[in-house]
C-alpha cells in the first residue's frame, strides 16, 4: 500500500482557523508570491508546486505549451483533464478515483507533509478548483496562489523560460451527484431547512438563459430553486507590469458582500453559520471552485461542489431546466 493511500485514510482535519492563517495541520488557502518565495527559499523539499491552468474547450491555446515556455522555477504541470476519473457522458476533469490521485500525488513527489501550492495563469481561475481536489482528499496542506503567475511575475520573482525537468477518509468537503442536485432542486430553500443552497458561478446571462452555452448544442438556463453567483463576483482585477492585468480574491467583506447580494443577507448567513449548506456548480466544475474557496474564506464549514455542473445536468433530457 502507498504512503498515499495510507495517508489518504486519516481523519481529515477540521478548518477552524481563519483563512488567511496557518495551523499546525492545515496551510492557508491563500498564499502570497512573497510568502511563497520565502517558504520555496527555506524549505524546498518541503514544497511542491503545481500549474493548475486550464482553458475553455474553444480558447486556442494550449495550457501545458505555455508552462514549458513560462513557469514558477521548479513548478511541475497537474493537467485536471488527466488526472480525473471517466465519466458516463464522457465529461472532464471529474473527480479522480483515490488510485488516480494517489498515483499523481506520488508522480509530483507529495508526500503527506507536502505543502502543494497551485497557481494558474489566468491569476484565480482554475486552481481553486485544483484545491478542491486536494482538500477532498484530505490534503490539507494545500494553498493556492493568489493572482497565480501573473502576481508571481508583477513582484519581479524569478520566471523559468526553459524547458522543464520534468477510501478516503470522512472529511467536510464533498461533491455532489446528479441524483442529489435532482432531489434538491424540487426543494424551496426558502421553505425548507434541509434544502441546500446551489450557487451557480456562470454568467447571468447563461443562468437566465439569454446567453447561449458555449458547448455547441446544449441549453442555458438553470437548476430549479438555484442562486445566480458568477464567480467573478469574488474576485478583483489588479494591474500587473506593462499594462497587464490579472486577477486575485477579494478581501473577507467584500466577499460576504457579494454572497448576501446573490442570495440574501439571511441565507448568507445561513450558509457562513453552517446552519446551510451550500453547492457551487458553474459550466463545468470548473469555476465553481472559485466560488468553493470563496466560501472556505470566509469559514462556511458546510460546502459541496456538483463535479459534472451545468453540462452534466443539462445533456439528460430528464433534467428540469428553468429560464428567466
Amino acid at each position: 500500500m502507498s504512503f498515499i493511500l495510507r495517508a489518504l485514510r486519516r481523519p481529515a482535519f477540521r478548518f477552524m482557523a481563519s483563512s488567511y492563517s496557518t495551523t499546525a495541520s492545515e496551510a492557508p488557502l491563500l498564499i502570497s508570491p512573497s510568502q511563497l518565495n520565502k517558504d520555496w527559499n527555506e524549505k524546498q523539499k518541503d514544497i511542491v508546486i503545481l500549474d493548475t491552468t486550464w482553458f475553455m474547450p474553444n480558447a486556442p491555446r494550449d495550457a501545458y505549451n505555455e508552462f514549458q515556455r513560462k513557469r514558477i522555477p521548479g513548478a511541475q504541470f497537474l493537467d485536471l483533464d488527466k488526472v480525473a476519473s471517466s465519466h458516463e457522458l464522457g465529461l472532464k476533469h471529474m473527480m479522480p478515483s483515490n488510485a488516480v490521485f494517489a498515483d499523481n500525488c506520488e508522480n509530483f513527489g507529495i508526500r503527506p507533509s507536502t505543502h502543494v501550492v497551485l497557481y494558474d495563469t489566468h491569476g484565480v481561475f482554475s486552481s481553486p478548483r485544483a484545491l478542491f481536489m486536494f482538500r477532498s482528499f484530505g490534503h490539507t496542506n494545500s494553498s493556492i496562489l493568489n493572482g497565480g503567475l501573473p502576481s508571481w511575475n508583477a513582484e519581479s520573482f524569478t520566471i523559468e523560460t526553459n524547458p522543464p525537468s520534468v477510501s478516503p477518509p470522512k472529511s467536510q468537503y464533498f461533491f455532489q451527484s446528479y441524483e442529489q442536485m435532482i432531489a434538491n432542486s424540487s426543494l424551496n430553500p426558502s421553505t425548507s431547512v434541509e434544502a441546500e443552497l446551489v450557487l451557480d458561478a456562470r454568467s447571468a446571462g447563461r443562468f437566465t438563459g439569454k446567453d447561449a452555452e458555449p458547448r455547441p448544442g446544449l441549453s442555458s438556463g438553470h437548476m430549479p430553486n438555484s442562486f445566480s453567483l458568477p464567480f467573478g463576483a469574488f474576485l478583483k482585477t489588479v494591474q500587473g507590469p506593462q499594462g497587464s492585468t490579472y486577477t486575485v480574491f477579494r478581501e473577507p467583506s467584500e466577499i460576504r458582500d457579494e454572497l448576501d447580494k446573490a442570495v440574501g443577507a439571511a441565507h448568507a448567513e445561513r450558509i457562513v453559520k453552517g446552519e446551510a449548506t451550500a453547492v457551487t456548480t458553474c459550466g463545468s466544475g470548473m469555476t465553481a471552485g472559485i466560488l468553493w474557496l470563496g466560501l472556505k474564506i470566509l469559514n462556511a464549514p458546510k460546502i459541496g461542489l456538483y463535479d459534472e455542473s451545468w453540462t452534466g445536468y443539462a445533456m439528460r433530457e430528464t433534467s428540469k431546466i428553468e429560464k428567466a
